[in-house]
């Protein structure tokens, strides 16, 4: 049974300028993610209300072949060659589902 693979990925932005040029890049991104990626199940973004330079990202794949073909695709890859020149700080956790309600089986 597959329990999908997922990440949690904190990003901590340079300043208010540097937050709207990565919203802009995620703005980009997000409709190839859509149209191009069925492995990829859930793919969030988040903004922290009483942080305005942290964006907090929400991935699930079907399993971590999903995820590997994630990282390939040219649009991926522009992504993070492109929001680096935004950060002042990253954070990523990889995750294991064990419980719960959603797209994969448990």
């Amino acid at each position: 049974m597959s329990s999908g693979f997922g990440l949690v990925v904190r990003f901590e932005l340079r300043d208010e300028a540097a937050a709207a040029g990565f919203d802009e890049l995620v703005a980009r991104t997000l409709p190839e993610i859509r149209e191009r990626e069925a492995g990829t199940l859930a793919y969030v973004v988040h903004s922290v209300p009483d942080q305005p330079n942290v964006r907090v990202f929400y991935e699930l794949y079907a399993d971590r072949a999903a995820f590997d073909a994630h990282e390939q695709q040219p649009h991926t890859k522009r992504f993070l060659a492109e929001r680096e020149q935004y950060l002042s700080g990253l954070e990523v956790t990889f995750l294991a589902a064990e419980a719960g309600k959603g797209p994969v089986p448990m």
